[in-house]
C-alpha cells in the first residue's frame, strides 16, 4: 500500500550522522514491522502537497518544530489539506505534530503544555480498544518530544488513550483519522540529541528526568503495525 508522507520537517544537518532524516526514518520503521507499507514523500515544509486528496491511498503526517497555529502558509495549507482528506473519507494518521494538527484543522484545539516539555519514554495508558488495535494492549511506551498538546477534541473525536502529562495521547476522529502524540520513529540517541541541542528552552529538571527514562523497552513494533492496520481497514 502506498501512503503519502506529509514531511513536516528535517533533521538539523549537526544531527543527521545520529538520524539521517524523517522521511528515512519511517520508511526504516515501518519495513521493519510493517513492510506493507510504502511512503511517497511530500516535503510538505517546502510547500509540497498532493494535488488531490486521493493521490495516495492514504496519509501520514509527520512531527515538526512548529506548532499548528502559527501564522506560516505551507501550515494553513496542510491544515486545508487534511480537512479535505477528512471529507473525501480519506485515511490519515498524526505523529506529534501532525497529531496535534488533526485536532486544529477538524476544530478541536492545541494549546502549549502548562506541565512544560513532555520528554523521554512516557507510558500511555489505554482507554478504548478497536479491531486493529492487534496485537491487543493496555497501554504501550514510547518517547516524545513535545511542547504543545490536544486539550480539545473535534467533533467526532474519541480519546484513545492518555497520562498524566498529556490527556489526549492517542485520539481518532470518525472512522478515519487517528491521532499518536509520541514518536515511534524516533531512537534513544536522537531524542537525547534533540534535548542536548534545546536545553536554553527545557527546564533542566525536567531534560535530566527524560534522559534517565531514555534506556527503558519501548513498543514502536505494536504501534507501528496498529498505525497500518488503521491506514489500510480504518475501523472497518
Amino acid at each position: 500500500m502506498e501512503v503519502g508522507l506529509l514531511q513536516c520537517d528535517h533533521v538539523p544537518e549537526t544531527l543527521q550522522h545520529i538520524f539521517a532524516d524523517y522521511d528515512a526514518a519511517f520508511a526504516s520503521l515501518f519495513a521493519q514491522y510493517a513492510p506493507e507499507i510504502s511512503f511517497r514523500v511530500y516535503d510538505t515544509c517546502h510547500d509540497e502537497l498532493p494535488s488531490a486528496p486521493d493521490e495516495c491511498q492514504a496519509y501520514l503526517v509527520t512531527g515538526s518544530r512548529h506548532s499548528v497555529y502559527e501564522d506560516i502558509g505551507w501550515i494553513q495549507r496542510l491544515a486545508e489539506f487534511v480537512r479535505q482528506v477528512y471529507a473525501h473519507d480519506g485515511k490519515l494518521v498524526g505523529i506529534c505534530f501532525g497529531h496535534q494538527m488533526i485536532a486544529h484543522a477538524l476544530g478541536g484545539k492545541v494549546v502549549r503544555s502548562t506541565q512544560g516539555w513532555g520528554l523521554g519514554v512516557k507510558d500511555v495508558k489505554l482507554s478504548a480498544s478497536h479491531g486493529w488495535m492487534q496485537p491487543p494492549a493496555e497501554s504501550y511506551r514510547l518517547l516524545l518530544s513535545h511542547q504543545d498538546q490536544v486539550v480539545g477534541l473535534p467533533p467526532d473525536g474519541e480519546v484513545l488513550g492518555g497520562n498524566t502529562h498529556c490527556a489526549v495521547s492517542m485520539f481518532a476522529v470518525g472512522h478515519n483519522m487517528l491521532g499518536v502524540q509520541a514518536h515511534p520513529e524516533f531512537n534513544p540517541a536522537y531524542a537525547d540529541a534533540l534535548m542536548q541541542m534545546r536545553k536554553d528552552r527545557i527546564d533542566a529538571g525536567i531534560s535530566d528526568a527524560a534522559r534517565a527514562t531514555l534506556d527503558k523497552s519501548t513498543d514502536e513494533a505494536v504501534i507501528t503495525r496498529w498505525i497500518s492496520a488503521f491506514l489500510r481497514h480504518g475501523f472497518e
